[in-house]
């Protein structure tokens, strides 16, 4: 689901007031005002939508929706601006954008274009991998690995808040903190066994590192049969 959006627009009045608006409609929203951070951001995967203006000062939004995608970013994104002419709402989509709205709009428009966007998303998505409790396995068709406890248990942490970052700390506290463990370097160890055993099979999805944020589960999050 399009749930954690950026919002990327030079405008400080209207990234605040879309910011309200869409938490309002059950959305995390975010704001960032200068096209080459929000590209990073963007570039990061911490963010599963994105609403990007056509003009950021003097950058074009148009230059940024298309360097995103040739820099891998699939996620949806949506393009507002205040030209409604054919010309530029074709520039827009052209560069990669999903779709194209024209200022003023209302927000029950733009949750409805954001609805479409994650109808689509899920249409296209694979059936999910399954982690079981009873015999701490991921599975997916033909594949089953076998976890060990604290394998599963960070599994499962990651997978409850799959789409948002959790930080070290908070794994640590949560999965090491009672058993004595010396340091959150732990974190990363377990990481990387779960990252190990991943490997090359398509489970569909992988957990990223967000810098300065933490690790989280992109894709297509796992059933847990707890659920």
């Amino acid at each position: 689901m399009v749930s954690r959006l950026l919002i990327i627009d030079d405008d400080p009045r209207i990234t605040s007031a879309l910011v309200r608006g869409l938490s309002l409609h059950g959305y995390s929203a975010e704001a960032e005002n200068r096209a080459d951070q929000g590209l990073e951001r963007l570039k990061s995967g911490a963010f599963s939508g994105a609403i990007v203006d056509v003009m950021l000062g003097t950058d074009s939004g148009v230059e940024l929706v298309r360097a995103a995608r040739r820099a891998g970013v699939g996620i949806p994104i949506l393009m507002l601006s205040a030209l409604s002419d054919v010309d530029h709402r074709a520039a827009g989509l052209e560069a990669g954008a999903d779709d194209y709205v024209v200022k003023p709009f209302s927000f029950d428009e733009l949750v409805a274009r954001l609805q479409v966007q994650e109808q689509r998303v899920l249409s296209q998505r694979p059936d999910p991998a399954r982690l079981s409790s009873r015999d701490r396995t991921l599975s997916i068709r033909e594949t089953c690995i076998a976890l060990t406890e604290r394998e599963f248990e960070l599994l499962t942490l990651l997978n409850s808040k799959a789409g948002s970052p959790i930080s070290r700390g908070e794994l640590f506290d949560t999965l090491w903190s009672q058993d004595g463990s010396s340091n959150e370097n732990v974190v990363d160890v377990y990481i990387g066994y779960l990252r190990k055993k991943l490997g090359s099979d398509d489970f569909g999805f992988e957990i990223k590192t967000i810098r300065n944020q933490g690790f989280c589960i992109q894709g297509v999050a796992p059933l847990s049969d707890d659920t």
